[in-house]
Formats: C-alpha cells, sequence, structure tokens
C-alpha cells in the first residue's frame, strides 16, 4: 500500500471516499475523478458525492461548482490587458495590496514576434531586434508586473510558444498545494489552446482574461459542469498518416457531434497507439472542435514523456504513485460516459483543412476544387501572381512544432527534395516558427535543419507568429499585385485556424496541414494543385517528383526520434537576452500611467453604475451570418493606415502601428479596431465583404463601425449585434467582448454562442440573447434596420426576454449559466465586480 501524502483538507483517499458514499469511482470518468478532487479540497464533500454518483451513472451532472485551479497560465497579448486591468484596480482599491494574485501566474511572452523578415538566415536576428524596438514600452509594464505582484513569472520572449513551453518545461502533472500536500496540476489559461496540456492528464480550459483576473484576485471560477463525452478511439494510425491527419479528422468528426462546450475525454484501446506529443496534439484543437476540455488520462506513456523531457525520476514517481494513490492513472476497465462515440484511426488518411475553418476536412485530392468554389469567375493573375498561388508557407504553431515525428517528417521530405534538386518558387513566403528551442536543436543534430533551410525555411522566431496573425508583408511585389487584381491567394500553415484573414489580410483561402504538407506545397507553389496525382515538380533530370517518392516512412522516423529527441535538448534555455535584461520598470506599488502612450493606458471599462440595461430603441451595429470568429470582431493582424485605428495611431505621431494585438493595453485603439476585419460579412451594407463598415440608421449613411457607433452614442441610442451560429468561435480574447461594450452594445442576439465568448459577454456586462431555437434572425423576418425595444424585466428570474422590432415580436432567453456569471453581468462586468468586492478608494467614494 502506497503512503503517499493526501491534502490534509481530503476527508479521505478518492477510493475510500466513493466507497464511503455507495458510487464506483471506476466508472467516473478521469475528468470527473478531477473536479472531485478539486470539490474535496475545496471542502465541499456533499456535492462531490452528488457529483460522484450522477458520474458513476453515465449521467449529466448538472450541478454548478467553483473552480480553482492550481495556476494559471497567460501570453503576452492577453497576459498584458490583463494586468492592466489589474493595475487600474490598484489605482483604485482602498487598499492597493489586496489586489494581488492568489495563485502563481505564469506570463509567455510568444505573441509579439513578427514574421516581417523571413527566407533568408538572419531573419531569426532581424524580427527579434524589431520586437524589442516596438514593444520595449511594453515590456517594460510586463517587468514593473513581476516586480510588484506576488506570484507572476515572466518567461522572456524567445523561449517559445506558451502551450510548448508549458508541456515542455512548466507542467508538473501532479503539483503542491499551498499548504505542501500533493493535488492534480490543473491550469485555467487566457489562450483558447490551453487545452494543450489535456494530452499529459493536465485539466486545463481557455478563459477570457477577465476570468482569469478574478481567478487570481482568489474567486474561483463558478462552472456549470457539462456532460463529459467519451471518444472511444480503435485501430491503428495508418503509415504515412500524421498527427495533424488524425486532429484534422477528429476536428470534422467533433463538430458534426456537437460536442459545443462539453468535456471530451479520449478512452478505448486506440489511446495506446497515441504518443504524448500526438495526444497533445489532439488536445491542442479542443477549441476547434468546439469542447471546453479534451482530456487524456495519466498512463505509462505520459510518464515516459516528462522522462523524454528531462524531468528527474524523483518527479515522474511522485506522478505515477500519486495518480495510483487518487485512481487517476489510467486503467483498462472504460469508464461511464453521459454519450460515447467510437473513432477508427485507422481510417485517417492524409488531409488539409481549408479554405476557411478548421473543421473544413479535405483529401489532397479536393484541394484543387476547394479553391475553384472561391474562384468561380475563373482564374486571373496579374505581374505573375495567379489566383491560387500560394503565397505563405509556415511551419508555425504549437499544434505541430511540439510534436517531433511531424517536425521530423518536414525535415526528412525537405532533405528528399532537396537531393533532387526540387526548389520553392519565389512568390511563396516561406518560415519556420519552432515552438520551443528543442526543436531548433534536434532538427539541427539530426542534419535535417540544413534541408530546410536549402528551401527557405529558416528559423525565423520562436513564438506564434504567422499562426495568430503576425505573418508581416507578403514576398516583395505580390501584395501589390493581389491588391490590383483583387485575387485570391492562399497561405498553408501547420497551425490551427484558418479563419478569413486570420493569416494574413491579403489572402482568402487558408489551409492547415502536417508539417510536411506545408513544404510540398511550398514546393508546388499552388492550391491548383492535386497532391495525389500531380507531381511537386521536376527534378533535375526532367523527371516529375510526387508527393509520395519525398514521403518519409514511419520506421525512418522512429529510429530518428530515438536518437535525437533526447532529454538534453529540452535542458532549459539559461542564455542571456541583453535587450530583455536592459529594459528597466519603475518599483513603485501602482502604475505610473503615461498620458501620451500609445500601448498603455488606463482602460474605459472600469466605472459602471451595473443593472441591466435599457434597451429601447436600440439599433444593430452590425447584422453577422453563422461562424463568426473573435478574428472578424477583433482584429489581431496589422492596422490598416486608412482604419480609425490606423488614423488614430498617424494623429498621435505613430509610424510603425505594429498590431491590434500589440496594442491591446490601449482601449481607443481596439474600441477603433472592433468588427475592423476586412473579411467580415456585415449584412446590414450587404452580402458581400464589408471592410469594417456599417449603416448608421435611420440616416442610411455608410460609415466605419466605430464613426457609427459614436453617433450613436451622441443620440443616447442604444446597441444589439445580430448574429448567427456559432458566433466567437476561435480565439479566447477578451477583446472580442470589451471592444463592443466600449462601442456601445449591451446585447448580442445570436442562435448560439461558442463557449468562452459567451462567458466573456458576461464578463463585460453584455448580455448574450438566444434567438427562438432553430430560428436565425433573417427566418423571423429581420432585416437589422428595425427599431428593437428589448424588455429586460423577466429576464433575471425567468430567463426570458420579449423583443419586438418594428411589428415582429419574439422571445429570447438569456444564455447566462450561472449565479457567479448573473452577479458580474448585473454588476457591470468583472472589473466593478471586483471594485465593490474590494472596497474604492476613500476620496472615490466621498
Amino acid at each position: 500500500m502506497s503512503t503517499m501524502p493526501v491534502p490534509p483538507s481530503l476527508p479521505s483517499r478518492l477510493p475510500d471516499f466513493a466507497e464511503k458514499h455507495g458510487f464506483d469511482l471506476g466508472a467516473v470518468p478521469y475528468t470527473g475523478r478531477v473536479l472531485l478532487e478539486s470539490l474535496l479540497r475545496g471542502e465541499d464533500p456533499a456535492q462531490a458525492a452528488v457529483l460522484g454518483k450522477r458520474l458513476a451513472l453515465g449521467e449529466d451532472p448538472a450541478l454548478e461548482m467553483r473552480f480553482r485551479p492550481a495556476r494559471i497560465l497567460v501570453q503576452d497579448y492577453t497576459g498584458i490587458p490583463l494586468l492592466v486591468d489589474l493595475a487600474v484596480l490598484r489605482d483604485r482599491a482602498a487598499e492597493p495590496g489586496r489586489v494581488n494574485p492568489a495563485l502563481p501566474v505564469d506570463v509567455v511572452v510568444d505573441h509579439s514576434v513578427q514574421t516581417d523578415w523571413a527566407g533568408r538566415p538572419d531573419a531569426l536576428g532581424l524580427n527579434e531586434a524589431l520586437e524589442m524596438s516596438r514593444n520595449h514600452e511594453r515590456y517594460a509594464f510586463l517587468k514593473w508586473a513581476e516586480g510588484v505582484f506576488d506570484g507572476v513569472r515572466v518567461i522572456p520572449p524567445g523561449r517559445g510558444i506558451v502551450h510548448q513551453v508549458n508541456l515542455e518545461q512548466l507542467a508538473t502533472v501532479v503539483t503542491e498545494g499551498p499548504d505542501g500536500s500533493l493535488m492534480p496540476d490543473t491550469v485555467l489559461g487566457t489562450d483558447s489552446h490551453t487545452t494543450m496540456v489535456n494530452g499529459l492528464g493536465v485539466l486545463g480550459w481557455g478563459v477570457g482574461g477577465l476570468e482569469a483576473e478574478a481567478q487570481m484576485l482568489g474567486l474561483a471560477q463558478a462552472i456549470r459542469i457539462p456532460p463529459i463525452v467519451g471518444v472511444r478511439l480503435t485501430g491503428t494510425v495508418s503509415p504515412g498518416t500524421s498527427p495533424t491527419d488524425v486532429v484534422l479528422a477528429l476536428t470534422r468528426r467533433l463538430r458534426e457531434e456537437n460536442v459545443q462546450g462539453l468535456m471530451v475525454e479520449f478512452t478505448g484501446p486506440g489511446v495506446e497507439e497515441l504518443s504524448a506529443p500526438d495526444r497533445c496534439t489532439v488536445a491542442n484543437m479542443a477549441p476547434e472542435y468546439g469542447a471546453m476540455s479534451a482530456f487524456f488520462p495519466v498512463d505509462e506513456e505520459t510518464l515516459d514523456y516528462l522522462r523524454r523531457t528531462g524531468r528527474d525520476e524523483a518527479a515522474v514517481t511522485r506522478v505515477r504513485e500519486y495518480c495510483r494513490e487518487q485512481r487517476l492513472l489510467r486503467e483498462s476497465a472504460e469508464p461511464a460516459f453521459r454519450r460515447t462515440l467510437t473513432f477508427d484511426l485507422g481510417e485517417v488518411g492524409p488531409s488539409l483543412a481549408g479554405p476557411s475553418r478548421p473543421d473544413q476536412r479535405i483529401s489532397l485530392g479536393e484541394l484543387p476544387s476547394s479553391l475553384a468554389a472561391l474562384c468561380q469567375q475563373g482564374l486571373r493573375s496579374e505581374a505573375g501572381v495567379q489566383d491560387g498561388d500560394l503565397v505563405v508557407a509556415a511551419i508555425t504553431s504549437c499544434t505541430s512544432t511540439s510534436n517531433p515525428k511531424a517536425m521530423l517528417a518536414a525535415g526528412l521530405l525537405a532533405k528528399r527534395a532537396v537531393e533532387r534538386g526540387l526548389r520553392v518558387p519565389a512568390h511563396v513566403k516561406t518560415s519556420l516558427s519552432p515552438g520551443s528551442r528543442a526543436v531548433t536543436r534536434y532538427l539541427a543534430d539530426a542534419g535535417l535543419l540544413t534541408d530546410l533551410e536549402t528551401l527557405g525555411f529558416h528559423v525565423a522566431g520562436y513564438g506564434c507568429m504567422t499562426c495568430n496573425g503576425g505573418s508581416g508583408p507578403l514576398n516583395e511585389g505580390i501584395g501589390e499585385a493581389v491588391d490590383r487584381a483583387d485575387l485570391t491567394v492562399a497561405a498553408v500553415l501547420s497551425g490551427n485556424r484558418n479563419f478569413a484573414s486570420r493569416v494574413h489580410s491579403q489572402v482568402r483561402a487558408g489551409y492547415l496541414a502536417s508539417p510536411a504538407l506545408v513544404v510540398a506545397l511550398a514546393l508546388v507553389g499552388n492550391v491548383r494543385t492535386d497532391l495525389e496525382s500531380q507531381p511537386l515538380g521536376m527534378d533535375r533530370d526532367g523527371r516529375p517528383v510526387h508527393l509520395r517518392d519525398l514521403w518519409p516512412h514511419a520506421g525512418e522516423l522512429r529510429e530518428l526520434e530515438a536518437r535525437y529527441v533526447t532529454p538534453e535538448v529540452f535542458a532549459p534555455d539559461h542564455t542571456p537576452q541583453p535587450a530583455w535584461e536592459a529594459i528597466t520598470a519603475a518599483d513603485s506599488e501602482v502604475y505610473a500611467w503615461d498620458e501620451s502612450s500609445t500601448y498603455i493606458r488606463p482602460p474605459a471599462y472600469v466605472d459602471c453604475e451595473g443593472g441591466l440595461p435599457v434597451l429601447s430603441g436600440a439599433r444593430a451595429l452590425v447584422a453577422l451570418g453563422d461562424h463568426v470568429s473573435t478574428d472578424h470582431i477583433s482584429p489581431v493582424g496589422a492596422i490598416p493606415a486608412a482604419s480609425p485605428a490606423g488614423e488614430y495611431l498617424r494623429e498621435r505621431g505613430v509610424q510603425d502601428f505594429n498590431s491590434y494585438g500589440s496594442r491591446r493595453g490601449n482601449h481607443e485603439v481596439m474600441a477603433r479596431g472592433t468588427f475592423g476585419n476586412p473579411r467580415l460579412r456585415n449584412l446590414l451594407v450587404g452580402e458581400g465583404e464589408s471592410g469594417g463598415t456599417t449603416l448608421h440608421l435611420p440616416s442610411d449613411e455608410r460609415l466605419p463601425v466605430y464613426d457609427a457607433a459614436r453617433r450613436y452614442t451622441g443620440s443616447g441610442t442604444p446597441l444589439i449585434v445580430l448574429a448567427g451560429r456559432g458566433y466567437g468561435m476561435g480565439s479566447s480574447r477578451d477583446w472580442a467582448a470589451k471592444g463592443p461594450w466600449l462601442l456601445g452594445v449591451r446585447a448580442v442576439l445570436a442562435e448560439d454562442f461558442e463557449r468562452i465568448h459567451r462567458a466573456n459577454l458576461c464578463a463585460m456586462g453584455i448580455l448574450p440573447l438566444l434567438l427562438p431555437t432553430g430560428q436565425s434572425w433573417s427566418d423571423l423576418g429581420l432585416t437589422g434596420r428595425e427599431d428593437f425595444d428589448i424588455d429586460l424585466s423577466q429576464v433575471r428570474g425567468s430567463g426570458e426576454a420579449h423583443v419586438t422590432a418594428d411589428g415582429i415580436g419574439f422571445t429570447v432567453r438569456a444564455d447566462v449559466r450561472s449565479a457567479g456569471e448573473w452577479n458580474v453581468l448585473l454588476a457591470g462586468g468583472t472589473l466593478p465586480y471586483l471594485l465593490r468586492t474590494m472596497g474604492t478608494r476613500r476620496e472615490d467614494t466621498a
């Protein structure tokens, strides 16, 4: 019998607790066991008993719980505005020191570096130098925050992508609680792909920055526990099938099965066919198939991964013994689930996803027809660039660069292509953005990095880069040709999202693929080619070279991985970074705001009276269709000079606009960029792309969205948004809720909401309202031009509100899922709620 320590607050070991309360712990999904442990640690045994019994019977939990993670994980794009909010709370709090994290917070700086330079040996140094010069003020703020807030640790730029750093360095699987006792490592992150660590048996999911702020300050996350869906994996992955192929197939299947907002757990014999990195690739894309989490229980493969990435044996033993003690170590018997889906790994083959959503899985042979759907007017060309030409090919993102098998396959394919004399056409911008320095080390040790570089895949930086829209300009002359002829050009990346205009504002067609397929498509130079039957190019002797001629064999990959992916390559990098170390910050309890700053400003959404909004005579600021992503609502990439945000910066003498993501500490920029994505289709102004414009009503004047919102505010007109299915899909960015609030939006009427964005709306005091089941706003006879009167008098009690719009009447339902969400929403949002909880300065209440 093990004698591993159990937390003092735990009434008993989980097996003893289950026996005492009469339920079969072996039938409880492992996700549920982690939640049970959290409830017991929070000294709520009665609720834990109810949850255990329901889960053991495969029932819907139908419970609200207060979840307290072991730690918080953020990246710089979300972390800086989060810390700006905390700095404002320090300004307003009667006791500034009370505004202090109650649990560990890691800030990984990975989003700000951009692919301005690529395809050349010095790209890494050039991009890193530009990053430091652009973001000096933001990074100085981060250093101030690290110095003043307890428990905040900043991982400097150049170390890697947040989720890959989490896997390789931060995740412990089992950790110590505040009292020194052991507990499962759990994490909430202000990035939707926080779920990646689920592949190691660490339960975590993405939340908005406002939710994270509340948890950092000691408030538990109130969640209504969703049903846990089992995905039973069977079969064996076929030779030539990559981890990316598996996750793209799963993404399509699980979207079809509607696991939106649910917890997914993988079970069955097929789990053993996936390595830990494979599992993390699958878990990474949980937001793309709509799940809250995507959990793989701890097993021997998990423990081996910890060893392979340099964890010491004592830590591995601690994980094994604690998980065995608490029955968190995967057993052969499968738990009971609310619903079980079966997925045969053997049926998966090579594939891509595109041209605009991750669930649009296509075979290699279907690539040309997917493009043809976007080019119905026929193929056009300009200055040597043609519709369907590939202008961006990026090996990037935590999704795949964390997977040695996938990266070695790309290197081997590149090696064979170079040996045959193939080269990448000049119009393709190629880049390699590894998720950590470990990737570069093992590729170099295996002799494959040189071959990738020969094809233009030089390391451009250690960060998200192209995957989050930091793709930089297209190759010289290409962007101008695209704009002149309005061409439909394409990008391919080994990432997780390909929403319209996310990768690059000039790119309409985006495809997700494995790193090896990224290299193959770069060689072809277009997406008009059938990769199954047509050659990638001609070799030195004029012979056709097909994809099958270059594709690596599974045995080769296993041999390379065993030889070169060793614990030594994962050793933490302590190389001095003079530019980072030279940044200084004031040592002051409250932040010294610079009124002239265009990066860091105290936000305008802190002060709010709260209560339900008055929505009488409201207008629709925008009227949207299905699958509107947070990229559409709050862009992350380049700031156009002619946009309201660009004009704001030019008026203040700014020449290098940087990006929307880097300006998230300035609400003035972000408000002006809201609904500014050039690919947004605002149906108030027609079926096509609206470019961030709308109609002001009743004047019928076409204006930038920001200008129309200001005019509505001036006339005292409340605003709403009309939307369709899947509103707010994609990134967790809370600016997709903050921005509309700053424009005056106080309710969104949609067919359904993506999980994180719905919570973000509540956290900003914006009501998420569900349209009648099965009906779109156009089905109801609306055009978006109506005057809206929304009676909210009964919404807090019944959850329903009646809408009258120019004689059309219907009932909507508030999509508010917990008492905690109502409390925050009625307070006017998270920050006003926190201020009232902590108290304000004496002079503010006089």
